[in-house]
């Protein structure tokens, strides 16, 4: 059953991949089992045992009866959970249509919703404003440095 795992390093068992899973993972208030991956982002699939996704390895693993030909969708919402009880197999049909945007972005933030489209917008306003404002301080920078370095 774990050779059908895309990206799973051949040399895990059902056991020790249970066991590394288990290892690499920390159980938050909310219930989810956070992995934590090869990288640093938080919030974002995390890859592991090789170039396998973990959510879809701890499906195969944990609640078994894996089948390649459909995706693992997340109950929970949270990418980089691995909680047995949240995560289930669809078609990708399926899972498309249960996809939901978030009122939320990731910082926390009410979306505002496109009045065209009714949907939530992408970007955050606030988040969106801090970038800016992020931005124009380091172009500010930026251009006092070369008018400081400058001599006629």
């Amino acid at each position: 059953m774990l050779s059908q795992v895309i990206g799973l390093s051949r040399h895990f068992t059902e056991e020790s991949l249970r066991a590394y899973l288990m290892a690499r993972s920390t159980r938050l208030p909310t219930g989810c089992l956070v992995v934590r991956g090869y990288g640093g982002r938080r919030g974002v699939h995390q890859k592991l045992a090789g170039r396998a996704w973990a959510h879809v390895a701890a499906y195969a693993v944990f609640v078994g009866g894996y089948r390649p030909d459909l995706e693992v969708r997340h109950d929970c919402g949270v990418p980089d959970c691995i909680e047995p009880t949240h995560l289930r197999q669809l078609s990708h049909a399926d899972n498309c249509r249960e996809r939901q945007q978030r009122p939320t972005c990731r910082n926390g933030h009410d979306r505002e919703s496109d009045p065209t489209t009714g949907r939530f917008r992408k970007v955050c306003r606030r988040c969106n404003n801090d970038a800016q404002r992020r931005w124009r301080e380091r172009r500010a920078a930026e251009v006092a440095a070369a008018r400081a370095g400058y001599r006629p």
